[in-house]
């Protein structure tokens, strides 16, 4: 965002036009090749195996190198060096097999979209079984997770991501005569009194990055603001995990259900009746997650069954929680009122992103392929989520240099921490009123604004569980 020098107390800033294509979901799926819509049974098993393999293998290295961390075989100038690398030894590998975990519970997620296969029953029982052995309800999930696809980002519909307003933050009012509705104009008091009332400081920044990757909560809950929780004592507000936080009480999910809604309640507001049974038996799958794990506790014991599972484990959740949030949230993301949402709307109201490539090439290409392209390839998913990951590269590209020619663009920062906390830095509330909602910082300036063509109909053809 460039921000102008004040003038006469009032600052400005250059935002960036983000076009909103006019294409419809027809023109999009023509552009992509045919063969990238085939589904291959036994290519998708392949790649379950692949990565069962690969954590083996991590787990297999582990317990080879680790009786050599000792005098006998390793000299290291001080003694408490060889615990250092014994943790260090285990933490690499938690690191590693929770990457790859993220990849099988990806291909979980893709049996909720019928991208796993043709078969539809051998979806559901591929992905029921992915999906239990990390805790997550597999048919609840994916019923709110289908209506997130058909209403990617709009506020009132949209199941989670969802922005605060200025009046649910209790932010002073909109001042017509000292600010702009569209954030590009400003005077030095407005944004004073914002910072101070939104807590605009980077260690804030900072704790509120830390504190969503390990609560999940939402962006801009004043509740859990950094100025709230930083005087509240008590340990009620910090958990362990934040996608469980999600699936067990609607931890940054859509506010408009009741405080609390679960995932795990067949009469929630989630679901239909009809989809009673299908949450009692992706709860039963998560009961014999729980059950197993306390089976492997009472014959392994705690130790080993949280540094070979338990560590891994809350990486994949760390995983969920970073990659999907970056996909919907940045300042050049919109959010849309029901007025103005189409489908093709909220499909491009994400963004691509390369996992870990912060971290440079070799990184981010560990990431896109121990993870599937989840984050790579994001927009693709949202025009056909029937696409198989090992064609979503493909349809992704022939995507992006369609849309290239109308000034479209589908790939934001690198997807990682650093970009996270960039991301809780500049987006802190949307306004109360507008059709089409983009982010302001703590000072109330947006960083982009919208470009609209001609409107085009909704003709999402998306298949929502009713």
């Amino acid at each position: 965002m460039k921000v102008a020098p004040a003038d006469n107390g009032v600052v400005r800033v250059k935002q960036e036009l983000v076009v909103i294509p006019d294409l419809s979901i027809k023109q999009l799926l023509a552009v992509i090749p045919k063969h990238c819509f085939k589904r291959s049974l036994v290519r998708s098993f392949r790649y379950i195996l692949q990565d069962v393999a690969v954590v083996l293998a991590l787990y297999k290295a582990t317990k080879f190198v680790e009786p050599l961390l000792n005098p006998a075989h390793l000299s290291l100038p001080h003694p408490s060096l060889y615990s250092l690398t014994y943790f260090a030894l285990w933490s690499l590998y938690g690191f590693c097999a929770g990457l790859f975990s993220m990849g099988l519970w990806n291909l979980g997620h893709e049996c909720g979209h019928q991208a796993f296969s043709q078969y539809k029953t051998l979806n559901h029982i591929v992905g029921w079984t992915l999906h239990s052995s990390f805790g997550t309800p597999y048919h609840p999930w994916r019923i709110t997770h289908s209506k997130h696809h058909a209403s990617t980002n709009h506020m009132a519909l949209d199941e989670n991501y969802i922005p605060w307003t200025r009046s649910q933050y209790n932010l002073p009012p909109f001042n017509p005569e000292a600010e702009n509705i569209e954030g590009s104009m400003s005077t030095e008091k407005v944004m004073k009194e914002l910072r101070e009332a939104v807590g605009d400081t980077p260690m804030a920044a900072l704790y509120d990055t830390v504190l969503y990757l390990v609560r999940h909560h939402s962006i801009t809950d004043p509740s859990c603001s950094f100025i709230s929780l930083a005087s509240r004592a008590d340990g009620a507000h910090f958990q362990a995990v934040g996608f469980p936080m999600y699936m067990l009480r609607n931890a940054a999910g859509q506010p408009r259900y009741p405080a609390g809604t679960s995932h795990f309640d067949p009469r929630s507001p989630f679901f239909a009746p009809h989809h009673f049974w299908k949450v009692i038996v992706s709860d039963l799958g998560v009961f014999l997650w729980l059950a197993a794990l306390g089976a492997s506790v009472a014959h392994w014991g705690l130790a080993e069954v949280f540094r070979v599972y338990l560590v891994p484990y809350v990486w994949v959740n760390h995983w969920i929680v970073l990659i999907t949030f970056l996909q919907h949230t940045d300042p050049v993301i919109p959010h849309w009122r029901a007025e103005s949402h189409t489908f093709v709307r909220g499909a491009f109201s994400t963004l691509n992103r390369s996992l870990m490539g912060d971290l440079g090439p070799i990184m981010g290409w560990i990431g896109g392929v121990a993870t599937h392209g989840l984050s790579e390839t994001h927009i693709a998913h949202h025009v056909s989520s029937m696409i198989p990951h090992y064609n979503a590269w493909e349809a992704a590209d022939a995507l992006r240099k369609h849309v290239a020619q109308y000034g479209v663009k589908v790939d934001g920062g690198a997807g990682g921490w650093a970009e996270m906390y960039r991301v809780f830095k500049e987006c802190k509330f949307v306004e109360d009123e507008g059709g089409v909602l983009f982010w302001k910082n703590g000072s109330g300036l947006a960083a982009a604004r919208a470009l609209f063509q001609k409107e085009v109909p909704n003709d999402s053809g998306i298949e929502v569980e009713k």
